[in-house]
């Protein structure tokens, strides 16, 4: 049987992420959570905030991201990401604390116009994405949170 893997790269304007082979990738898509294995059919999608899991053999490692695009072709997969950051890089306490202060102002503030409350619910959003990408790769690793 040949043992078939996936090229895989997130890339941001600043960065490549991560770039190796592995098994099989779970992403947020505008259209849904996709699982991609190897062979797959050719996919493109928007990518939106959330988080990404890879897995390589029996390891999981997760990654946020936020924006972009996904193109898997060939049994290779790219993800531009407007920003991603690796699990492990999640400073847990910053990110519990910009969520806090984008609640806080989300309720000090009783008339958001439109565009005030769209740029708050979005950093809500990707601040809960972050703490949810960096708890799991804290738990699953045996750490203590102290939360």
């Amino acid at each position: 049987m040949v043992d078939l893997n996936i090229k895989f790269k997130i890339v941001t304007p600043e960065r490549t992420v991560f770039e190796d082979t592995v098994d099989q990738i779970t992403l947020p898509t505008t259209d849904g959570e996709v699982t991609i294995l190897p062979n797959h059919r050719s996919y493109i999608a928007s990518l939106k905030t959330g988080e990404l899991m890879l897995r390589k053999g029996k390891e999981e490692n997760y990654v946020y991201v936020s924006g972009g695009f996904i193109e898997f072709n060939n049994n290779e997969l790219i993800v531009l990401a407007d920003a991603a950051e690796r699990a492990e890089e999640i400073d847990l306490k910053i990110a519990e604390e910009a969520k806090k202060r984008a609640e806080e102002i989300k309720k000090q503030k009783i008339t958001l116009d439109d565009t005030e409350y769209a740029r708050v619910a979005a950093a809500i959003e990707r601040e809960t994405a972050r703490i949810r990408v960096a708890k799991k790769h804290f738990t699953k690793r045996g750490m203590n949170l102290d939360n």
